[in-house]
């Protein structure tokens, strides 16, 4: 019975080391609000996109697209980021 409470153990302690690296992919949350409407169009433009098409329409892709271009651009308002990461 000791080495399966050992093992148990063992398995547990993995788990618990491993689950920070599970939830690396997910430490960073972006949120658009009206105030990133400026921003969007200007990415619009620039990347020669629809300007019909909103950014909750966007596909998970397109999305990604605009927050690295937005975290990139040299204009960008660091305190607005920060308060919506």
């Amino acid at each position: 019975m000791h080495r399966g409470s050992k093992l148990l153990g063992s398995l547990l302690l993995g788990f618990a080391l491993m689950l920070p690296l599970a939830t690396v992919g997910c430490a960073h949350h972006y949120y658009y609000t009206p105030q990133e409407d400026v921003y969007y169009n200007q990415w619009v433009v620039e990347n020669h996109r629809d300007a019909h098409v909103d950014y909750q329409h966007l596909s998970k892709e397109d999305q990604k697209r605009y927050w690295d271009w937005r975290h990139s651009h040299h204009d960008h308002d660091k305190d607005h980021d920060q308060n919506h990461q």
